[in-house]
């Protein structure tokens, strides 16, 4: 019976150190980094993350998934969830986005625009503004640059910036990625050919995260929660193409 009652009290113990992030895509690349270096002073810790675009991590988080923390890709999908009373803390950004034209092939990228309205771009990958706000993102600076129409019947959606960074590798000639993503294992940078997208055509892309129900009486989601608004974790967002805050 002790025994029995000791092994309970052990995983009990165990389970109350484990939280789940639900990671919106354009940050997995920085996630790693972020919990190796909040580990290093948490040992006892353990953190899974699961990583998605930010309105599918939000649909799973109405529906009752068990994430503990969202760290989103906008302000409007956690603000959803603290209107909701499903988040427990106001929304905080954490980090500011950026976009970038990115190809593999040797094109010319000093005029973007004109490039992607020209006969040798056949098909140009883009994050679907229904489910990834990168996509919203994209989608409003070629409004901007008023060439949308024009290239609408070229576009070709990636479900989140991860797999729409997957089509411009693989799918597409040229994709409008977050720049985070050249930070990717599945790149090398100097092999890239990219140029960031102007900033003055869209709106910052201001990335917020919240503590969610689950997490009311966790010690280490609240800690990780805020270890992510320190110096030391806004240098790893900068190191990861991320604009300072």
């Amino acid at each position: 019976m002790k025994r029995l009652l000791f092994a309970v009290l052990m995983f009990s113990m165990l389970q109350a150190s484990s939280i789940k992030v639900a990671v919106s895509a354009n940050v997995s690349y920085a996630i790693g980094d972020l919990k190796k270096k909040f580990l290093s002073s948490h040992p006892d810790t353990k953190i899974d993350t699961i990583v998605a675009s930010t309105g599918k991590l939000t649909t799973q988080i109405i529906h009752g998934a068990p994430y503990d923390m969202l760290l989103g890709a906008n302000v409007a999908y956690p603000q959803k969830l603290y209107d909701m009373h499903i988040a427990i803390t106001k929304p905080v950004v954490y980090a500011k986005g950026a976009l970038i034209y990115l190809t593999r092939k040797d094109y010319d990228l000093s005029n973007p625009l004109a490039l992607l309205q020209s006969k040798d771009i056949h098909k140009i990958a883009i994050a679907n503004p229904k489910t990834a706000p990168y996509g919203i993102a994209s989608v409003e600076a070629l409004k901007n640059a008023k060439v949308f129409t024009q290239l609408k019947s070229k576009f070709i959606y990636g479900e989140s910036i991860s797999q729409t960074l997957t089509y411009t590798l693989r799918a597409t000639d040229i994709g409008i990625v977050a720049k985070s993503s050249i930070y990717s294992p599945k790149l090398h940078i100097k092999d890239m050919n990219y140029k960031d997208v102007d900033t003055s055509l869209y709106t910052p892309i201001n990335q917020a995260m919240v503590l969610l129900k689950h997490a009311k009486d966790s010690k280490e989601a609240r800690e990780f929660y805020e270890f992510l608004q320190t110096p030391k974790a806004k240098e790893i967002f900068q190191k990861y193409g991320y604009i300072s805050l």
